[in-house]
């Protein structure tokens, strides 16, 4: 489980990279994209850290090989994980849909993903910035339960 958490934790620091350096100099849509994508790629090290764990505490038979299976029977086990696994399934699906630039090149610059035909999300900087706060939140709390969970 270490290599998990340590694993969530790189790809915090290769998003923050992004985030706070080559966003500032290159600002592109495909770099915000790729900044969420190591935003889901920490989730997924830290959902698969806490199955894990649920296995070893015998709360759960097997771990699902998929990533989307794990969020799933993570939210039904614990309840207090619903929030989260929303805020992934809004993240996998902003990398998956089709999406656009705005104002690349430019401060504004802005990733716009068509998340569904009648539903767009624009990705600024800010909101961008945002999301990795919650990522941060996140891995830590994960983090938290499952070093208790061991103490115990």
């Amino acid at each position: 489980m270490e290599d998990l958490e340590e694993s969530a934790r790189e790809e915090l620091k290769r998003a923050d990279h992004l985030i706070y350096v080559t966003l500032k100099y290159t600002r592109t849509a495909d770099v915000i994209h790729n900044t969420i994508k190591r935003l889901i790629a920490a989730l997924d090290f830290s959902i698969e850290e806490i199955m894990q764990f649920l296995l070893k505490k015998n709360k759960i038979k097997e771990v699902p090989k998929t990533a989307f299976l794990r969020a799933e029977l993570l939210e039904k086990k614990k309840e207090e994980f619903a929030d989260t696994v929303e805020f992934y399934f809004l993240l996998r699906k902003i990398v998956s849909s089709d999406y656009k630039a705005r104002e690349e090149f430019r401060k504004g610059v802005t990733l716009i993903s068509e998340i569904s035909p009648k539903e767009k999300l624009d990705v600024n900087m800010e909101l961008l910035r945002s999301y990795f706060e919650k990522t941060i939140e996140i891995v830590q709390q994960i983090e938290e339960i499952v070093h208790k969970g061991v103490k115990k």
